[in-house]
Parts: structure tokens; sequence; C-alpha cells
């Protein structure tokens, strides 16, 4: 299980990561969004995961959830889906403005980088 769960955190990091470095500001979007996935998950992991055990027992018993990691994680979902909104509506208002959405504001040239002339637009 454990294995699993860091395999897994480790794919989301990388592709959130990848996400990243594009120059669209979808995948942008994309790619925070996978990275706040990935660190949800380890935190969540750090509150001892596991399976088919209730996450509080009865009085006496010493193995129980730990809820703070589980009230963080819930925090960060919160604030995660704000700032994606915010990201999203940011966005949209750049490729209003600048008539594109590329990161830098400048469509690439056939050569798959900006013409000469040009300069990312500013503002």
């Amino acid at each position: 299980m454990n294995l699993l769960l860091a395999a897994l955190i480790g794919l989301l990091t990388a592709c959130g990561v990848f996400l990243l470095l594009r120059a669209r500001t979808f995948s942008v979007a994309l790619g925070l969004m996978l990275l706040s996935y990935a660190v949800n998950l380890l935190l969540l992991a750090s509150g001892r995961l596991v399976l088919q055990q209730p996450p509080v027992l009865e009085a006496g018993r010493a193995h129980f959830a730990d809820p703070i990691p589980q009230a963080l994680v819930l925090t960060a979902i919160v604030i995660g889906f704000g700032m994606t909104a915010f990201l999203i509506v940011l966005a949209l208002r750049a490729r209003a403005v600048l008539g594109s959405d590329h990161v830098d504001g400048v469509e690439p040239g056939p050569s798959g980088s900006a013409s000469p002339g040009e300069t990312p637009a500013r503002g």
C-alpha cells in the first residue's frame, strides 16, 4: 500500500511539473492542480493511512488516525480550489486582452520560437 501511494505521489508530481513547463495557461493550471493533489496525498499519507480500520477506535486503544493531516488536507483542498478558480479567471482575462493563451503572451513563430521583432506583452 505504501509503495503504491509513493508511486502515485511521484507520478502526480512528475505530471504536474511537466504540465507547469508548458506554454499554454490551461496546461499550467492543470499542472498546479496535479501538484496540489500530490501534496494533499503526501499530507494524508503522513497521518498513518491504514485499510479497513475505522478512523477513531474506542477508548483505551493505542492506534488511531491523526486528525491534523486530515484537517490540513481539507484546508488545502479549499485553498487550492480558490486559487484554481482565480487562475482560470486570470487566464481568461489575459486571453481576452492579449488574444493569446501563451504564458508569456507571444505566439510562437513557424520555427517554434517567438518572431525576432516581437516582445512579450507587458501590463
